[in-house]
């Protein structure tokens, strides 16, 4: 760490940027969370985006109170989660494949609320925390992070996960609002297919998992 640095001046930005790469779309979940922002517009992207920033939040905190004895807990029931997290996703991309596209017009969405789009953020939240690649992902950053900033008592645990929600809550926000400013020129028909690719890649990613596991399974 810098030492003349104090401790909590690291930890802010650092979490900060940790929260807004770990919400980039790389990964099934938070491809999830951009669709439903192209569909139901900014509140339904920002009511994704926090379901799935609780969630990360939920591991940063575990990681950030104790990197060692988590990881050894991970690696233990990894096979658990894994399969648990590829049958939620590809449970979910099958959802998304044969479901009507609930596209919210321009007007509706417009005049929506927070409250309208509630109950995608348990939702997202589920999904994220059973995501091993989520979990994983995390306990790979903060096990990097701990090399230079310390995260050594509880305020310093609590300022890293907030910065993190943080910085994933500003990226959520901002997305969702340039997808929802350039949503109008989609219709039903190409958010069915926008879905259908979407819910195809979820599958894919929830298969693969599933697939993995039971090769190192039955190669054991």
């Amino acid at each position: 760490m810098i030492s003349f640095v104090p401790n909590l001046l690291l930890i802010v930005p650092v979490g900060f940027t940790i929260g807004v790469l770990i919400a980039l779309p790389t990964g099934p979940t938070n491809l999830l969370g951009l669709q439903r922002a192209v569909e139901r517009g900014f509140f339904g992207g920002v009511a994704a985006g926090i379901g799935i920033l609780l969630g990360d939040g939920l591991l940063a905190l575990i990681a950030a109170l104790g990197v060692n004895a988590i990881s050894g807990a991970v690696r233990l029931y990894r096979t658990a989660i894994q399969i648990v997290g590829g049958l939620a996703l590809m449970g979910a991309g099958l959802v998304l494949y044969f479901s009507k596209p609930r596209f919210t017009s321009v007007q509706d969405a417009a005049s929506a609320t927070l409250g309208d789009y509630i109950w995608d953020i348990p939702k997202l939240f589920l999904i994220t925390i059973t995501n091993p690649t989520a979990v994983l992902g995390l306990l790979a950053i903060f096990s990097g992070v701990s090399s230079f900033v310390e995260v050594d008592s509880y305020l310093d645990a609590f300022t890293m996960v907030a910065s993190v929600m943080g910085g994933s809550l500003t990226y959520w926000i901002v997305v969702s609002r340039l997808i929802s400013s350039i949503r109008h020129g989609l219709d039903e028909e190409r958010m069915a297919r926008i879905n259908q690719v979407a819910g195809m890649i979820l599958i894919g990613f929830g298969a693969l998992l599933i697939g993995e596991m039971s090769m190192k399974t039955w190669h054991a």
